[in-house]
């Protein structure tokens, strides 16, 4: 069952799982259910950002996942690459994949989304579609598998832009929402799966300082 809206239960923490490490960067491995940076308030102060900083003092967090998301994230060591770094990600030249299992067949099979997003106020941490004042946000999409037997679609999710909740809104647009959304799916599809379905499976950079194509990878545990 998925833990209410508002509510934080995050992971017992076993230890990280280091994709890569080295004098400029750290490649990680979130897990579903672990805030990326810390959030508002006390009890929310459990992140992977904090987890990382107790045993590596110099890591600074230049991108999230969200709660609920797993998978592949960077953090910069020191200041002078959290500020390339960050850079990088303005520049859209941080590539990241990621698999989701969405309600039906995902028809077309591959395809682009090309919706602005902007906080749904009323309701955050909600985001909604608007043409007037939304942030322009794109996502190409990959049919990888449609699953007969629960009426549900493996796909490859390839976002151009970063904006929160970017995925699941846009999915939710095309309607076929991400099953196990406690924000975005009906009752139904929210108890479809124990978690969310979306894993960042993949990024790719050039590295900060030598300048080599780097790309990381994590199969998603769903």
């Amino acid at each position: 069952m998925n833990a209410a809206i508002g509510s934080y239960h995050p992971p017992a923490d076993t230890g990280l799982e280091i994709l890569y490490q080295d004098e400029a960067l750290l490649v990680l491995n979130k897990p579903s259910g672990l805030l990326s940076v810390p959030g508002r308030g006390e009890e929310k102060q459990d992140s992977l950002a904090r987890r990382v900083q107790a045993r590596i003092p110099d890591a600074l967090a230049v991108h999230r996942l969200d709660m609920c998301t797993s998978g592949v994230m960077v953090m910069a060591r020191g200041s002078e690459m959290h500020r390339t770094l960050n850079r990088m990600f303005q520049q859209r030249e941080i590539g990241k994949r990621y698999i989701a299992v969405v309600d039906g067949r995902l028809a077309p099979a591959c395809g682009s989304v090309r919706l602005p997003l902007i906080c749904d106020w009323p309701n955050r941490p909600r985001q909604r579609v608007d043409h007037e004042i939304g942030k322009p946000s794109i996502t190409h999409y990959r049919r990888l598998e449609y699953r007969p037997e629960d009426a549900s679609s493996r796909v490859e999710l390839t976002p151009e832009t970063g904006r929160s909740h970017q995925l699941r809104v846009h999915m939710l647009a095309l309607g076929h929402v991400i099953l196990g959304d406690n924000l975005y799916a009906d009752p139904v599809n929210r108890e479809r799966a124990p978690r969310l379905q979306l894993h960042a499976c993949e990024l790719s950079l050039r590295h900060p300082l030598s300048g080599e194509s780097m790309t990381f990878h994590s199969p998603a545990p769903f």
